[in-house]
């Protein structure tokens, strides 16, 4: 299944070991993430390295495996596609990821947070859909 995955989710899984984690290790998913999730996780570093309680090395280290396993669009990929999409939710710095969802045709976004569902055009998932369609599929996470 392809899902385009949302920052939150990033952040999350670098903040602790949950089912977060967990999903984003699952072989059943296929990652993708516009760039700009990089810059947006980088601005956040020092809250993350703090919740987290880790070093810095740490981080490092669990965000080059947290990107091991998905795959980064470059803006010059989907950058035609930003303009067919307008202002399809109000938070438009988003609006990336539903451009590479259209880029890659993926299955949906999985995000946590809940303007993504203001439109209704491409499919919303929270962690308990990821897991659903995980053990449905007969996988361990």
């Amino acid at each position: 299944m392809k899902i385009v995955i949302d920052s939150n989710r990033v952040i999350a899984a670098l903040i602790q070991d949950s089912t977060t984690r967990q999903i984003l290790f699952d072989k059943n998913f296929e990652f993708f993430a516009p760039e700009y999730i990089k810059g947006e996780i980088d601005k956040y570093r020092k809250d993350i390295i703090e919740k987290a309680n880790i070093k810095e090395e740490e981080f490092e280290v669990l965000l080059s495996l947290i990107f091991e396993h998905i795959t980064i669009i470059s803006k010059n990929e989907y950058q035609d596609i930003l303009n067919d999409l307008g202002n399809i939710i109000k938070d438009t710095k988003d609006i990336a990821y539903f451009a590479v969802c259209i880029f890659v045709k993926a299955d949906g976004i999985w995000t946590h947070d809940l303007h993504f569902k203001e439109q209704k055009r491409f499919k919303i998932f929270m962690n308990i859909d990821m897991l659903w369609f995980s053990r449905n599929t007969n996988s361990d996470i």
